[in-house]
C-alpha cells in the first residue's frame, strides 16, 4: 500500500490546498503563491491559530482565523471574523501537552460555540485526543474539516458520521503511515480534501525541505494512485469538496 512517487510531479490539474500557514513576509507569501499556481495549485486557504499565523492569513481569498491548542490558558485578544471562510485552526493535541487537557478542551469548546453562532465551518486539529474530540463535536454540533488526519479508520468513520470532511496531508506518503493510508481509503469521494499544512510535513520526495503549497501535487498524485482515481478527477472532486465546505471565498 505504498505507491511509488515520481521525483517530478505530473500536474494532476487545478488543486485546492485547504490548509497552509504563512508566518513570513508578504513578498515571501506572494512568491509561494506564484510557485503554487505554476504547479497547478490554484486555490489556497491560509490558516491561523496564533497571533502571527492569524496575521499571515490577511489578503487571502480563503482564510481561517482562530486559536490553536498551544494558546490554551493564555489571555487572547478578540479576533475579527468578518469575511473569513472558517474558524481555525482549533482543536486538541495531547501528544506533547497531555497536562493541558482541561484548558485545551475549554478553548476548543468556546470556539466551536463561536463558529456555530457565526454560521462558519471549523478547521480542527486532533492528535491523541480521539474521545475528547468526538465528545466536544457531539456536544456542540459543528461542520467543517478535520485537517491533517493522522488517526485510524475507526476514528475516521466516526468523524465522517458527524458530517465532517477529512483532509489528508503529505504524511500519507511517509513509509510508517499505514494508518493514514488505510483511513484515506475509508473517506468517500464527496468528503475527502487534500492539504500541505505548510511549512510543515513536506511529502515524499520533498522531505527535508520546508513545505509549501506547490508541493501539494505530490500528495495529490499519491492519493489519486492510492484510491485508483484518475489524477484530474481527483483534483476536481477535492476542489469541489473544498468549495462545498468553505464557500466561494470573499469577492
Amino acid at each position: 500500500m505504498f505507491p511509488e512517487i515520481d521525483q517530478e510531479p505530473r500536474s494532476p490539474g487545478a488543486l485546492f490546498d485547504t490548509h497552509a500557514h504563512f508566518e513570513c513576509a508578504p513578498e515571501e507569501s506572494a512568491a509561494a503563491v506564484e510557485r503554487a499556481r505554476a504547479a497547478g495549485v490554484t486555490r489556497i486557504m491560509a490558516v491561523g491559530g496564533s497571533e502571527a499565523l492569524n496575521r499571515g492569513t490577511e489578503g487571502f481569498r480563503w482564510r481561517a482565523v482562530g486559536w490553536d491548542r498551544d494558546q490554551a490558558g493564555k489571555d487572547l485578544p478578540e479576533l475579527d471574523y468578518d469575511g473569513v471562510s472558517a474558524v481555525g485552526e482549533i482543536g486538541l493535541d495531547y501528544h506533547y501537552a497531555p497536562g493541558a487537557r482541561a484548558a485545551q478542551m475549554e478553548l476548543m469548546g468556546r470556539q466551536l460555540e463561536l463558529a456555530r453562532g457565526l454560521g462558519l465551518p471549523v478547521v480542527i486539529h486532533t492528535r491523541d485526543a480521539d474521545d475528547d474530540t468526538l465528545g466536544l463535536l457531539r456536544d456542540v454540533p459543528s461542520k467543517g474539516i478535520i485537517h491533517c488526519f493522522t488517526g485510524n479508520p475507526r476514528f475516521c468513520r466516526e468523524l465522517l458520521d458527524l458530517g465532517f470532511y477529512v483532509s489528508i496531508s503529505g504524511i500519507v506518503t511517509f513509509r510508517a503511515a499505514d494508518n493514514v493510508r488505510e483511513s484515506a481509503l475509508v473517506v468517500p469521494d464527496d468528503r475527502i480534501l487534500v492539504e500541505t499544512d505548510s511549512p510543515f510535513l513536506a511529502p515524499v520526495p520533498m522531505r527535508g525541505n520546508a513545505n509549501e503549497p506547490a508541493f501539494l501535487v505530490h500528495t495529490a498524485r499519491f492519493l489519486a494512485d492510492l484510491r485508483g482515481t484518475p489524477a484530474g478527477d481527483f483534483a476536481e472532486l477535492t476542489t469541489r469538496n473544498a468549495l462545498a465546505v468553505l464557500g466561494p471565498g470573499r469577492t
